[in-house]
């Protein structure tokens, strides 16, 4: 049985019709925690958020999640695509991902990021948060 280590959450906008921002095709930030698992061999992270995203019929957006503060592909531990569908609109979007290959540092930082086309509009509510366990 695994023993609790931390768990940190990062709440961007807790209503909907926040922040109100175009998507695009440069990952952009909706969500960073930093999580403590020293001295603990092999840790299991579990990450998990949501994101409120409004747009036409058939737009597309990215959800990704790396280890670190800046994006970058290499340390890139889990990406999803969604699609805006039914009638358009707003809808949320939920997702779960684990590090299973988390080191064992002082403090892990992992940031959510989200793309996609310009006339998809992240309308909220975003959300990110972890929780750091023994295997």
């Amino acid at each position: 049985m695994g023993v609790f280590l931390d768990m940190r959450t990062s709440m961007n906008s807790g209503t909907v019709g926040q922040p109100g921002l175009s998507l695009g095709p440069t990952p952009e930030a909706f969500g960073s925690i930093g999580l403590q698992t020293l001295g603990v061999v092999n840790p299991i992270v579990t990450l998990n958020g949501t994101v409120g995203v409004t747009g036409e019929l058939g737009d597309t957006f990215v959800v990704e999640i790396v280890r670190g503060h800046l994006y970058d592909p290499f340390f890139l531990i889990y990406r999803a695509e969604g699609t805006i569908g039914q009638n358009g609109g707003a809808e949320f979007h939920t997702f779960t991902a684990q590090d299973l290959s988390a080191p064992p540092a002082l403090e892990s930082v992992y940031t959510s990021f989200i793309s996609g086309v310009s006339t998809a509009v992240r309308t909220g509510p975003e959300m990110f948060y972890g929780i750091a366990a023994t295997p």
